[in-house]
């Protein structure tokens, strides 16, 4: 199994995406841990499915 490029890590408010290519964080804070996110950018990496779960999980903020 190779590494995991996308992990979310725990942080004081909830979950970031941490990109472990380049070292840096990923997108915005998350309440909850976007695990089918996670999922969708390490795996097929589909651009309109990133989309939309992006959408969802800022809703989510709301």
């Amino acid at each position: 199994m190779s590494k995991r490029r996308y992990v979310a890590r725990g942080v004081p408010g909830g979950y970031r995406i941490r990109d472990n290519k380049v070292r840096r964080w990923w997108g915005d804070l998350y309440e909850l841990c976007p695990d089918d996110l996670l999922a969708e950018l390490n795996g097929g990496a589909d651009s309109g499915r990133i989309t939309a779960l992006l959408k969802r999980y800022r809703a989510l903020k709301r």
